[in-house]
Formats: structure tokens, C-alpha cells, sequence
């Protein structure tokens, strides 16, 4: 059986996947009406941060620093997430829709 050959996984790969996260992220946000849709834009884009903040403290420092930073993100976009939700149900509540776009109408 024929060895295939590895190749190293450096810094520029995880870049490259923080980068083409972010613009998924963003892509997201820009894009979709869908207030469920916007959140998973928002954790993709605080997702790739979290790739760059291991990457650059696994190669660069090799320190802890990124690996707080990034701990310290996820349990922000977990709280974020939790009252985003609640939001989105708010508002299903009051427009029957999710849709963002609806949502700029204040109510008494």
C-alpha cells in the first residue's frame, strides 16, 4: 500500500479558514432577511475571530492569551445567542414573521 504523503498545516491555512469564515459570516448578515439567518452570520463571524486568536497564539506567541481570548468569545456568543433568540421570539410574537425587515416597527 502506497504512503500519500502529508503536508504540514501551517499558519496560512487556518487564515484561509478564518478568512473564508468571516466573509461566510458576513455574506450572511448582508444577505439574509431571515433574523435566524442573520444570528448564524453572527456566530460564523465570531467563529472565524476565535480561529485567528488559536492560530496566531499556537504559531506566533505560543502563549495561552489566544486561547483565553477565544474561550472568553464563546461564552459571549453564547449569551448572545440566548438573548438574540428571545428577541427573535419576541417578535414572532408581535409580527407573526421572523423576518427581519419586519421588525422596525415600534409598537405601543
Amino acid at each position: 500500500m502506497k504512503q500519500l504523503a502529508l503536508f504540514p498545516v501551517g499558519l496560512e491555512h487556518f487564515l484561509l479558514l478564518g478568512s473564508a469564515l468571516l466573509a461566510l459570516g458576513v455574506y450572511c448578515v448582508l444577505t439574509r432577511r431571515n433574523a435566524v439567518g442573520i444570528l448564524v452570520g453572527v456566530e460564523l463571524i465570531l467563529n472565524s475571530a476565535n480561529v485567528n486568536f488559536v492560530a496566531f497564539a499556537h504559531y506566533v506567541t505560543g502563549s495561552i492569551g489566544g486561547h483565553v481570548a477565544a474561550l472568553f468569545i464563546i461564552v459571549l456568543a453564547a449569551a448572545e445567542a440566548a438573548i438574540a433568540l428571545a428577541i427573535v421570539l419576541s417578535i414572532y410574537q408581535s409580527f407573526s414573521t421572523i423576518d427581519a425587515t419586519h421588525a422596525d416597527t415600534m409598537r405601543g
